[in-house]
């Protein structure tokens, strides 16, 4: 009976074992990622180590975020060619409750930024201060684009984006969110 037992556990724990690297996309220690940390973006070299230059082609690494919902501060945006792109990094947001409201606290990321394109058809729904109400309403990808390039890079520091990609990598949604 107990031979049958640790038999029956082996099974169980090998069967665990197995779902486990499927999960994980039977991902190594080699391979440079983890599977919570943001893909790093290319660099180019004529570029000084601390700028982003915006290129046409989205970074290739974008797509480890495809079909996933991203929390981020964005860098930089811009319209290449008629489609528009966003400089992004992952960031953390955590509740600050008082005993009269709850907002929400972006805690920045660190680490290089990833170039990702934003769907044809995605929808941008900003709140204050890059919108003009305290709820989020849609805007047009121009519009984004403009507003978060007026924003100084202190300001920008204090805004984190919830983003939606599709399975090709491709942003289908970006929505602010603003720490006061």
């Amino acid at each position: 009976m107990l031979l049958s037992r640790h038999r029956a556990a082996a099974r169980c724990l090998a069967a665990l074992g197995l779902g486990l690297v499927a999960l994980t996309g039977c991902s190594g220690a080699d391979d440079g990622q983890a599977a919570d940390t943001a893909p790093e973006s290319s660099a180019t070299s004529s570029a000084p180590a601390d700028e982003t230059v915006p290129t046409t082609e989205p970074d290739a690494d974008a797509a480890a975020w495809a079909g996933s919902r991203q929390f981020v501060q964005i860098e930089d945006a811009w319209t290449s060619d008629g489609r528009t792109y966003l400089s992004v990094r992952p960031a953390q947001k955590e509740a600050h409750v008082t005993d009269h409201s709850e907002a929400w606290v972006v805690v920045p990321g660190e680490g290089p930024y990833t170039e990702v394109p934003l769907a044809d058809d995605a929808q941008v729904l900003l709140s204050a201060p890059l919108g003009d109400e305290s709820q989020a309403s849609s805007y047009t990808q121009a519009e984004f684009v403009s507003r978060l390039t007026a924003q100084s890079s202190s300001d920008r520091s204090l805004v984190g984006y919830d983003l939606s990609f599709d399975g090709e990598g491709q942003v289908t949604r970006v929505e602010s969110l603003y720490t006061s």
